[in-house]
């Protein structure tokens, strides 16, 4: 029997490549205080970043490496849907990246998550 995560990420995608929707879910378990959950990716030796296009199915343009969900715009929901994408052309085969999730309570993370992909060459 494994013990649920108090918040996870998961990527609906293994690989993507540059242009092409990447569709992450965060589903939140945690039962103590908080006041944000905050989405970072990261591709490996690069300073690109993802453009969040969508939030819970509604559009966004928030192209920052960084996405802030406060718990009141959740409104009692513990499932997280958003969709990003990337202009990021790896110089090699492919690039790393790294997406992950954490809880924030009075500035501090109390929990946190981490999924990975790859952007590939077209």
């Amino acid at each position: 029997m494994s013990a649920q995560k108090d918040v996870s990420i998961s990527l609906a995608e293994s690989s993507i490549v540059a242009g092409n929707d990447l569709h992450g879910t965060v589903v939140i378990n945690y039962l103590g205080r908080f006041d944000s959950v905050v989405v970072n990716s990261q591709i490996e030796n690069s300073s690109d970043v993802f453009s969040y296009t969508s939030l819970n199915e509604k559009n966004i343009k928030h192209p920052y490496a960084r996405l802030s969900i406060f718990k009141s715009e959740l409104a009692g929901r513990n499932t997280i849907n958003f969709t990003a994408t990337t202009n990021h052309v790896p110089a090699g085969e492919y690039s790393n990246v790294k997406f992950r999730v954490s809880i924030i309570q009075e500035h501090k993370e109390v929990v946190s998550d981490i999924a990975y992909t790859k952007i590939i060459k077209a």
